[in-house]
C-alpha cells in the first residue's frame, strides 16, 4: 500500500511569512494552481481513500484529489494544523521581539515540549494523530491520501519512521509537496520525500513564491 502525506497548496499567510495554524486562510490563485497540479499528478496512482484537515486549504486540495479517483473525503478533526496561539500572523522577526521567551526555547533541544503562546505543543500534535497513525498501519487499501499541513505532516513522519519529534528538523515540507511511503507487510519505506516535480510547469517565482508575468 502506498501513503501519500500531501501539504496544501499555498495562501497567503505561506506567500508572506507568516505563522499559520487554524486560521481557516483561503488558497492564493498559485495555491489554487497547485492543487490542480497535485490532482493531476496522483490521478494515475492507486489511491481510494483520501483523508484531509477540515481547514478549507487542505479541503480543496483533498477534494480534487478525490474527484480523479470518484471517492468521497474523509474529514479528520486531528489532522487540523497545530495551533499557532499568539504566534498565528506573526512573521519570524515579529515573534522574535513579541515572543523571546518562546523563539528561545523553540531553539532549544527540548523543542518537544515547547508550546506556542496560546498554542498546541509538537508532543500536543503527535499525541492527536495517534490514530491517524494507527489508521494508516492498519489500513487495507491501494493507497491512502493524506492531505493536511507543515507540522501534521512533519509529526506523521516521524511517528511512521520512528523518528524522535526532534528530527522535524531535519526535513523540508513544501506547500503543495507529495512525500510517498511503501506499506508492506508491517514495514514502511520512504519513496519519495518533499516531491515538488509536478510544480515545474506551473509560471512561478521561487524566490517568493508568487506568479511570474
Amino acid at each position: 500500500m502506498n501513503i501519500y502525506l500531501i501539504r496544501h497548496g499555498q495562501t497567503a499567510y505561506n506567500r508572506d511569512g507568516l505563522g499559520l495554524g487554524h486560521d481557516d486562510a483561503p488558497l492564493t490563485e498559485l495555491g489554487e494552481m497547485q492543487t490542480v497540479a497535485v490532482a493531476n499528478r496522483l490521478a494515475r496512482e492507486p489511491l481510494d481513500r483520501v483523508l484531509t484537515s477540515p481547514l478549507v486549504r487542505s479541503r480543496k486540495m483533498a477534494e480534487a484529489i478525490a474527484a480523479e479517483h470518484g471517492v468521497g473525503i474523509e474529514v479528520w478533526p486531528e489532522l487540523i494544523e497545530m495551533d499557532a496561539g499568539q504566534a498565528e500572523g506573526l512573521t519570524f522577526a515579529e515573534m522574535r521581539e513579541k515572543l523571546p521567551d518562546f523563539m528561545r526555547q523553540w531553539a532549544s533541544e527540548s523543542v518537544a515540549s515547547v508550546r506556542m503562546p496560546g498554542g498546541e505543543s509538537l508532543e500536543d500534535v503527535a499525541n492527536r494523530l495517534l490514530p491517524v497513525v494507527a489508521e494508516l498501519r492498519n489500513a487495507e487499501s491501494p493507497g491512502i491520501a493524506v492531505v493536511s499541513h507543515n507540522f501534521i505532516t512533519k509529526m506523521l513522519i516521524c511517528d511512521l519512521l520512528g523518528l524522535p519529534i526532534e528530527a522535524f528538523r531535519s526535513f523540508t515540507v513544501d506547500v503543495a509537496s507529495i512525500c510517498t511511503f511503501v506499506l508492506h507487510r508491517g514495514r514502511i519505506a520512504v519513496s519519495g520525500l518533499n516531491d515538488c516535480c509536478h510544480l515545474e510547469s506551473l509560471n512561478v517565482d521561487q524566490r517568493n513564491g508568487s506568479l511570474s508575468t
